[in-house]
């Protein structure tokens, strides 16, 4: 008699995180929060199964685009800013993929502001991750949109004049159906959101505290973890209630991490006809005669 125990149980976790390296090593500096959110990111596909050739990862512009060297999966580096239109266009074309943008705050909040309130309105199923390390890091230090106020940057010398944006409260005001924060310092815990957000069915964002040890000396790893706590752990928060999570987005002193909101909502692609029985890209376009649409237009 052949025991098939074995084989079952290899076949059910046949993945490891190193299978999702490339031959290039990290060029991010020695204790960069890029790496936890890295290493967050493979536990999370090797935990739910995912294999390279069915993740699509896009990369904005900024230390965390390097990442599309670093990260084996589908990937596509997109302009500053732009990441999540080019998401947006890869899940509608070929809604079978696990699409998934990542960008900095200055990307995110800053030149692609429009895009990521939109994105959130919309409710693409896609998952957004903000490496929000609250400076301009690729660029040598200048102040960030999440920058704190006083902030003292080489752009800024007499310290940030504005109020930071808070990427979490603007989320929820522009309707996103997940709404998460994170600490790279904790990779356990971030993969557990991040597994979350991916099984999601809408759009999710989560907001990564991801500290910049060489520009940033205020914002440290230290700093973070003095000051957060997990919503988890609160006896009487209920994520399912947008009110509760935008009090807790703007807690000002202590950092909540963990699920601020999730609730459930029609998405995007639920309304296109074109992808109701297959993907976009599986679809036979060369008996497609567009010359009247072609002539409306002439």
């Amino acid at each position: 008699m052949v025991d098939n125990s074995s084989k079952k149980l290899k076949s059910e976790y046949d993945l490891v995180p190193g299978d999702f390296n490339t031959s290039r090593r990290p060029t991010w500096c020695t204790g960069c929060g890029n790496f936890g959110i890295w290493n967050a990111l493979k536990k999370t596909f090797v935990r739910m199964s995912l294999y390279p050739h069915q993740v699509l990862i896009v990369y904005g512009i900024g230390c965390s685009g390097n990442g599309a060297n670093f990260l084996k999966t589908y990937s596509f580096h997109a302009l500053h800013g732009r990441t999540l239109p080019v998401a947006t266009g890869a899940r509608l074309s070929n809604h079978k993929l696990t699409v998934i943008a990542e960008g900095g705050d200055g990307d995110g909040v800053g030149i692609g502001g429009n895009h990521f309130i939109h994105t959130c309105r919309r409710n693409i199923n896609i998952t957004y991750i903000m490496h929000d390390n609250r400076v301009y890091g690729l660029t040598t230090g200048q102040a960030s949109p999440t920058s704190d106020r006083g902030f003292k940057t080489r752009s800024t010398p007499d310290g940030v004049l504005e109020n930071p944006v808070e990427p979490l409260t603007l989320a929820l005001a522009s309707g996103a159906t997940f709404v998460a924060r994170g600490f790279s310092g904790d990779v356990n815990h971030l993969t557990d959101i991040f597994q979350k957000a991916i099984k999601h069915r809408g759009f999710s964002f989560i907001d990564v505290l991801q500290p910049c040890v060489t520009f940033n000396k205020q914002n440290t790893y230290d700093f973070y973890r003095q000051g957060i706590y997990k919503l988890e752990e609160e006896k009487n928060y209920n994520c399912g209630n947008i009110e509760m999570a935008f009090r807790k987005s703007l807690e000002v002193g202590r950092l909540p991490v963990g699920v601020f909101y999730q609730t459930d909502k029609p998405i995007y692609e639920d309304g296109l006809k074109q992808i109701e029985r297959k993907p976009l890209v599986d679809h036979i376009i060369s008996e497609i005669d567009i010359s009247k649409l072609l002539n409306r237009y002439s």
